[in-house]
């Protein structure tokens, strides 16, 4: 058990995003290992990523954006506002309630607020569809 807790913990992205909800980590081809996983399988916009290679953060050593002396920078405001708009999710608020109750206790909220209702696996974020089950989420 302590290992999934260490796995999924990892699979939370220096900008607040839960990677076990995102299309490319929930997708059979080509799947993508989280932010914070190896290069391999990720795909262009991933690598590229202005938020997850920010030389700030990397160079203190900073896992969340949220312990940045720029915080919220001008790419994460763009980027919780693109979330906001198409996928009712703000990246924000998953930072501050990281930087409120822990790593921990995020993925534990994160589990139940993207449980599919059918089956109990991850809803994506992306397009509400459940990847064990096939149900759609509205």
């Amino acid at each position: 058990m302590a290992e999934k807790r260490m796995v999924d913990t990892q699979l939370i992205a220096p900008c607040g995003m839960n990677c076990r909800i995102c299309y490319a980590y929930l997708r059979e081809k080509d799947r993508c290992t989280g932010c914070l996983g190896t290069d391999e399988g990720k795909g262009v916009s991933i690598l590229r990523c202005r938020i997850r290679t920010c030389e700030e953060r990397n160079q203190r050593d900073l896992r969340f954006c949220y312990k940045c002396s720029t915080f919220p920078c001008r790419r994460l405001k763009d980027l919780d506002k693109r979330y906001r708009t198409k996928y009712r999710m703000s990246m924000l608020e998953n930072l501050s309630n990281l930087r409120e109750n822990g790593v921990r206790q995020f993925v534990k909220s994160e589990r139940e607020r993207w449980k599919c209702p059918g089956c109990g696996a991850m809803i994506c974020v992306h397009n509400r569809r459940c990847y064990e089950c096939g149900e759609t989420v509205p």
